[in-house]
């Protein structure tokens, strides 16, 4: 994906609702995202090496189990964003806005010092802990709640019981009144504070903006509530007051705005440690799939490690038994598994490679296999359409299936074996067939370590966007299915 392509994307996406940006296990080093609006993207298990990330947008974003080595992040705002597990060797955090990030097992980054550090965060129950304060605080909330709590027991009383049917209506005007400023106040504020929480980063600034704009809205709330249910109630206490003084003196206007302006950051403070907590829980998600997509990752590292000593073992036993019967061969599978090695020793920490790179992979490993078995062995790998080359896909992703096929298809055959590995694109998803004529699949196959881990880490890097099948009908394959919008390319 180019630059162009993503704006045109991020255009779309501002113009119609849109899923945010999804790239997950993609080869992106050296790209230049700077001052892009990346908020709630996904890059986890990327590599983002030399990336330039200044001045972007990256609002909870993804970045967990990605190498982001010598990557620029100058000026960037990386409120809430998820960088778990990621190499940040070199990575340069010059003014970056780390607040609500989380940053567990990373590497050592260039500039933190300077960088907007996040504070830890004041909440009630914080308060309420404190052995003093925490005394006090508790005190006088409740003696605020239970202040106001009185307060409506004492109002509805009076309304209910109230023999004077004016003083009655004063009461009723008088709870009323207060029951429709609370809700507008507090839908001000709950509408306001989206915004405030994307747009200011300064807390006091936050509050100071709400307080602004609760005095009008207050004010011109208490007048319409007045004109519609409490001018006649007025008009009636002062005409009865000629005749009969009635203790009805209310406070001065101002004391009644002071307390619209405490519930309302009050209801700021709220929704906002509201928002922590959820990020909080949001956080320990993520940290339950990191620990998932970590395991996963220690699964696929095992199983090479597991299948690649068992490979070699066999493979230079069968170069042993033909360096004195037929040495040219012994020659050419010593060269065939250099190559092979080659490439499996040769990561760069990526997790991915390109579509070109894995076929050629699985084919130098069935030349290996076809020396030790011989005319027993015969195999073709296709590809429908050579556009399909530059895909990127999960590193060893066919391998693993073709050993499987050699070792529980092909040896177990009397006679001749074949493997076929094809790739096709059929609408808009990718193919990977790995089809061999031996035994049919048992039940208990598809719970294998190598099918299983595989599995696995499709689901983990493309969700609902990747499956896995075994069929025995039409004919035995292992057939793999990616979205073809979930592969990039190196173009």
């Amino acid at each position: 994906m180019t630059r162009e392509q993503l704006e045109r994307q991020l255009h779309q996406s501002s113009n119609r609702p849109a899923r945010p940006v999804r790239m997950r296990g993609s080869a992106l080093a050296h790209f230049d995202f700077s001052g892009l609006d990346l908020t709630d993207a996904d890059f986890s298990f990327s590599d983002l090496s030399g990336a330039n990330f200044s001045r972007a947008t990256l609002h909870n974003a993804n970045l967990s189990f990605s190498s982001l080595v010598n990557a620029s992040f100058v000026d960037a705002d990386l409120t809430g964003a998820n960088l778990n597990f990621s190499g940040l060797s070199g990575a340069d955090l010059t003014g970056a806005d780390l607040s609500g990030v989380s940053m567990s097992f990373t590497g050592r980054a260039h500039n933190v010092e300077r960088t907007k550090l996040p504070a830890t965060p004041i909440t009630l129950t914080y308060l309420l802990k404190k052995p003093v304060w925490g005394v006090l605080i508790g005190m006088v909330l409740g003696a605020l709640l239970m202040y106001g709590v009185s307060g409506i027991v004492y109002f509805t009383n009076l309304i209910v019981t109230s023999g004077n049917k004016l003083i009655a209506d004063l009461n009723r005007f008088i709870v009323w009144q207060n029951l429709t400023e609370g809700v507008t106040v507090f839908l001000l504020v709950y509408f306001m504070s989206d915004w405030l929480d994307r747009a200011i980063r300064r807390i006091w600034v936050r509050h100071l903006l709400v307080s602004l704009a609760i005095v009008p809205v207050y004010v011109t709330m208490a007048w319409v509530t007045y004109m519609l249910f409490g001018k006649e109630v007025f008009r009636q206490l002062a005409r009865q007051a000629t005749q009969q003084p009635l203790s009805t003196q209310s406070a001065p206007w101002y004391f009644y705005v002071l307390g619209g302006l405490l519930v309302g950051n009050l209801f700021l403070y709220v929704l906002r440690q509201g928002r922590q907590l959820s990020r909080k829980i949001t956080e320990q998600e993520f940290e339950l799939l990191n620990m998932e997509k970590l395991k996963t990752r220690a699964e696929l590292d095992a199983l090479q490690a597991k299948i690649n000593p068992h490979f070699l073992y066999n493979a230079l036993n069968s170069i042993a038994s033909l360096v004195h019967d037929d040495p040219d061969k012994a020659e050419e599978m010593t060269l065939l598994l250099s190559k092979l090695f080659r490439y499996s020793t040769g990561r760069d920490g990526t997790h991915t490679s390109s579509l070109a790179d894995e076929l050629d992979m699985v084919q130098t490993y069935l030349q290996v296999e076809h020396v030790r078995f011989g005319d027993r062995l015969q195999f073709g790998v296709s590809l429908a359409d050579e556009s399909l080359n530059a895909l990127k896909v999960p590193q060893f992703l066919l391998q693993p299936i073709v050993e499987n096929a050699v070792k529980h298809g092909i040896s177990k055959r009397a006679g001749q074996g074949r493997i076929d590995v094809k790739i096709y694109q059929q609408d808009d998803w990718v193919f990977l067939s790995v089809h061999d004529n031996g035994p049919a699949f048992p039940e208990e196959m598809g719970s294998g370590y190598g099918l299983r881990s595989i599995s696995e880490k499709l689901r983990l890097l493309y969700g609902d966007d990747a499956r896995v099948e075994l069929q025995n009908e039409p004919y035995k394959q292992v057939l793999l299915g990616i979205k073809l919008n979930r592969l990039t390319t190196n173009n």
